[in-house]
């Protein structure tokens, strides 16, 4: 009997999921190193900023790198790097420099992979409409179950500050082998080495700062209100535990990728309708955190998780297939990584919240965080209803050579 190998599609993902895990492993383990290694708030507050420190020149980097050079010249070596990130968390459990050094590389892995192993997620599918899912799934799939299967070790597998890592070596480890056997990709008639003139044309159009760039930001915003915040803000110091970190991030990523098929057919159906809904979701979720931050009400919070997760899997999505219709293989890894650049702001909700919740306490911090989601939502119906839907898929070319479509080569 033979076995077939997956499809080249499914290869680049397996590299994303690996990724996504290592870089999100590390988000319940705040707690424990907080308890353990008696961290203040700017030490953990440090250890967020060192990774957005490299993640975001990565992605401004790795994306037109991609475009230019092929995706996999730029993914698999930072695929290979991503085990050994996590490798500096195992062998300095209790050394601060060592735990910064392997944030700061686990960010820059990050960076270097998301935007073209989203592209070459792309490229692989051909135009098949399913492509935008396939890598938020991917990389959903690991942002969720890294950080859910750290903290259950954590807190009931012996040594918390080493064994919730071990997982990742050896998946790291695995996916790069897998993702070695993915074919890169080539546009026809068109040199691996074509430079790339001025600024993506999609960039320059306000079918993306208007239509798509508004609702980046509330990918992880969302996600980090469900996964960071409110887990802190109805449990007391005394009682927040890494199971139940974990806990919120199983009903958040469940209500993220649960969401998704309807999420693509959504927007199959009308370009923007998703990212509406994927706002109407946040001021939802918002909304219902704000009576359980007053309670505090640990059943309120994980439905409000839940609503938030919805909020990320569709805004997600539908971001991603505008972001694929604006571009083309010429220029898509530039523009998926100023895409996720823009949507990893939303990582500093927590911060934002902190410093909300000083003027305006805590349920007046979600009250005003519903406020401003429903408010984007309904001027983005508006401006969709009065400027007509944008047809099913246009690609915005940065020259006047026509747009090939890609095929593989080893």
């Amino acid at each position: 009997m033979t076995v077939r190998a997956p499809a080249a599609w499914v290869r680049v993902a397996v590299v994303m999921f690996a990724v996504g895990w290592g870089a999100n492993q590390f988000s319940p383990m705040l707690i424990v190193y907080r308890h353990a290694l008696g961290l203040n708030p700017g030490e953990i507050a440090g250890l967020f900023a060192i990774y957005a420190a490299t993640l975001i020149p990565g992605l401004l980097v790795g994306g037109p790198l991609s475009d230019r050079f092929g995706r996999r010249a730029c993914v698999l070596p930072f695929a290979a790097l991503s085990p050994v990130a996590t490798l500096l968390l195992v062998l300095g459990p209790h050394s601060l420099p060592l735990i910064a050094a392997g944030r700061a590389l686990a960010g820059l892995c990050s960076g270097m992979v998301f935007g073209p192993a989203t592209a070459w997620v792309q490229d692989l599918s051909a135009g098949d409409t399913l492509s935008a899912r396939r890598a938020a799934l991917a990389l959903s799939a690991g942002f969720g179950l890294g950080p859910v299967v750290a903290a259950f070790l954590a807190q009931w597998a012996g040594d918390p500050l080493v064994v919730p890592y071990l997982p990742h070596l050896a998946l790291g480890t695995a996916a790069l082998a897998v993702g070695l056997t993915a074919p890169g990709t080539r546009r026809q008639g068109t040199p691996a080495r074509a430079s790339h003139r001025g600024t993506p044309a999609a960039l320059r159009s306000g079918a993306f700062w208007l239509g798509v760039a508004p609702t980046a930001a509330f990918v992880f915003g969302t996600i980090s209100l469900a996964i960071v915040v409110l887990p802190e803000e109805v449990t007391s110091a005394r009682t927040l535990s890494a199971g139940y970190a974990g806990l919120m991030t199983i009903l958040a990523f469940a209500g993220g990728i649960g969401v998704q098929p309807a999420a693509r057919r959504l927007a199959a159906r009308r370009p923007h309708a998703g990212l509406v809904a994927g706002l109407a979701a946040a001021a939802a979720g918002a909304a219902v955190s704000v009576a359980a931050v007053a309670g505090p009400s640990e059943v309120l919070a994980g439905l409000g998780a839940v609503l938030l997760g919805l909020a990320y899997g569709l805004c997600l999505v539908c971001g991603l297939q505008q972001v694929e219709h604006l571009s083309g293989p010429r220029d898509r890894g530039t523009v998926l990584a100023v895409y996720y650049v823009l949507a990893y702001l939303g990582f500093a909700a927590p911060d934002g919240v902190d410093g909300l919740n000083a003027l305006l306490g805590k349920p007046g911090t979600f009250a005003v965080l519903a406020g401003a989601a429903a408010v984007l939502a309904v001027l983005m119906w508006l401006r969709v209803r009065n400027a007509g839907q944008p047809p099913a898929r246009v690609i915005l070319s940065t020259s006047n050579e026509s747009m090939a479509s890609p095929v593989t080569q080893r």
